[in-house]
C-alpha cells in the first residue's frame, strides 16, 4: 500500500478497535494538507460505497486562537454523513465514540445547489434556507488528542456525530454576529460564546467552505447541512452526561450520553 492507503487504514483500524493511534504527522509532517485531505477522502468514499449518504460538511479551526495553536492560517473541513446524525433530545452510547467532546454551533441548510464557482457574501446569503441550533460531537482517532493540522484533516476534521435543533430560523430574523450561546452539561455551564467568535461571523466561515468546495469541484447541494464552527470552547463528555446548547434566536438543542 502507498502512504495514503496505509494511513487511511491506520485510522480505520483505530476506529474499529476503539484504540487511538499515534499522530499521522510523524509520517506526513504538518505541511502536506493535500495528502491529509486525500486520506480523509479515501476513508469517506469507503463509507459511501457501503451505503452512507453525504448530508453536508463541517468546518473546523474557525477560532483564530486555535489556528495559531496549530500553526495554520485557514479553517479545515470534514464530511457529514447520515450515519453521523443523533436526533435532538436523544442519546448515543459512548461505545460508538472515541475521546468525545462537544461544541455548540450555528448550522445552515442550503435551499438550492451551489454553482461551481466562488460566491460573494450576498450570493451566499441568498442561497441559505435557514439557520438552526446544533451540537457537534467531535472525536479523535489520534491518541490523547495530540493533533496538528494534518492529523485532524486526515481524521475527517475530527468529526464524529452531530445534532440538529428543531427551530429553523430565516437569516433576516437572527443576528448571527451577536447571537449568544450557552452550553450546559448536567445543568452546569461549560461553554459560552457569541457568533463573532466564528471568524467574525458564521457566514464568513461558511463562505470560506463553499468557495473551497467550489475550487475542489464539489459544490454543495440543496438540503445539505453546514456546521459553521464552534462559538465557544469544547467540553469533554462521559457516560451519564446530558448536554444542552441554547442560542439567542435559535432556541436549544440537546443530547445525552450512555
Amino acid at each position: 500500500m502507498n502512504t495514503i492507503e496505509t494511513l487511511a487504514q491506520q485510522l480505520r483500524d483505530a476506529y474499529s478497535t476503539r484504540t487511538a493511534c499515534e499522530p499521522l504527522r510523524t509520517t506526513i509532517g504538518v505541511e502536506d494538507l493535500e495528502m491529509a485531505y486525500a486520506i480523509q477522502d479515501l476513508n469517506n468514499q469507503l463509507l459511501i460505497k457501503k451505503g452512507a449518504r453525504v448530508t453536508g460538511r463541517k468546518i473546523g479551526l474557525t477560532s483564530k486562537a486555535v489556528q495559531a495553536q496549530l500553526g495554520v492560517d485557514q479553517p479545515d473541513f470534514g464530511i457529514l454523513l447520515d450515519t453521523m446524525e443523533v436526533l435532538n433530545g436523544d442519546s448515543i452510547a459512548m461505545s460508538e465514540l472515541m475521546q468525545p467532546k462537544v461544541e455548540a454551533e450555528i448550522a445552515f441548510v442550503l435551499k438550492e445547489d451551489l454553482p461551481s464557482r466562488k460566491l460573494t457574501t450576498t450570493e451566499l446569503l441568498s442561497k441559505i434556507d435557514y439557520a438552526v441550533a446544533a451540537i457537534e460531537i467531535v472525536g479523535s482517532r489520534i491518541e490523547n488528542w495530540n493533533i496538528k493540522i494534518t492529523d485532524t484533516i486526515a481524521d475527517n476534521a475530527s468529526a464524529s456525530h452531530y445534532v440538529i435543533g428543531h427551530r429553523p430560523v430565516k437569516l433576516e430574523n437572527i443576528d448571527l454576529v451577536h447571537s449568544k450561546m450557552e452550553m450546559t452539561k448536567n445543568g452546569e455551564v461549560v461553554s459560552t460564546g457569541i457568533g463573532s467568535a466564528c471568524l467574525g461571523s458564521p457566514i464568513n466561515a461558511t463562505l470560506w467552505l463553499v468557495n473551497k468546495m467550489a475550487t475542489l469541484g464539489t459544490p454543495l447541494k440543496a438540503g445539505e447541512v453546514i456546521l459553521s464552527g464552534a462559538l465557544g470552547p469544547m467540553s469533554s463528555v462521559a457516560a451519564g452526561d446530558t448536554v444542552v446548547a441554547n442560542f439567542d434566536g435559535l432556541g436549544s438543542v440537546s443530547v445525552s450520553f450512555l
